[in-house]
C-alpha cells in the first residue's frame, strides 16, 4: 500500500488532451512556451500531477484573459521560491492590470453601441424617407388624367 501511495501518477499526452478537451498539439505549443516540462521515457511524454495542475492553471488564466507569458511569470515565481508572498502579490498585480484592461473594453464597447444605435437610427431614417418619396411618387403616377382634372 505504501509503495502504491509513493508511486506517482503519470499521464499520457492524449490523457490530458481528452480530459480537459484540447489537442495534444496545444499541449506541445505549452511545452515549447516553457509552461509544462514532462518527462521522457523514450519517446513518450510522461506527464504527472504538477503538470497536469499547471495546465488547469493555464487554461483557467486563457479564460481569464491572461496571456501565456504572464502565467509563465507566475509559474517562474512558484518555481524560484516556495513563500507565495510574493506570488500573490504578482497575482493582485496581475489582476489590477487585467481589471483595468477590461474596464478600458468596457468603456470602448459602451462608446461603440452608442455610435452603433446612431448609425442605425440614421440609416432607418433614411429608409424611412426613401420609402415615403417612393410612396409619394407611387401615388402621384396612379392619378388617372380626370381625376386630376376634377
Amino acid at each position: 500500500m505504501q509503495a502504491q501511495m509513493n508511486k506517482q501518477t503519470t499521464y499520457s499526452i492524449g490523457d490530458l488532451a481528452r480530459e480537459f478537451d484540447i489537442t495534444t498539439r496545444s499541449i506541445r505549443f505549452y511545452e515549447d512556451q516553457g509552461l509544462l516540462a514532462p518527462a521522457r521515457q523514450g519517446q513518450t511524454r510522461l506527464y504527472t500531477n504538477k503538470d497536469r495542475v499547471r495546465l488547469k492553471l493555464i487554461l483557467r488564466g486563457k479564460r481569464l484573459g491572461f496571456s501565456l507569458a504572464e502565467t509563465k511569470r507566475l509559474f517562474d515565481l512558484y518555481d524560484l521560491e516556495n513563500s507565495s508572498a510574493r506570488q500573490l502579490y504578482t497575482v493582485l498585480e496581475l489582476i489590477a492590470d487585467k481589471r483595468l484592461s477590461l474596464q478600458q473594453q468596457l468603456e470602448d464597447i459602451k462608446v461603440l453601441l452608442v455610435e452603433l444605435g446612431n448609425l442605425e437610427e440614421r440609416c432607418r431614417d433614411e429608409l424611412a424617407e426613401i420609402e415615403a418619396s417612393k410612396n409619394r411618387s407611387s401615388a402621384a403616377s396612379s392619378q388617372s388624367p380626370s381625376s386630376v382634372q376634377e
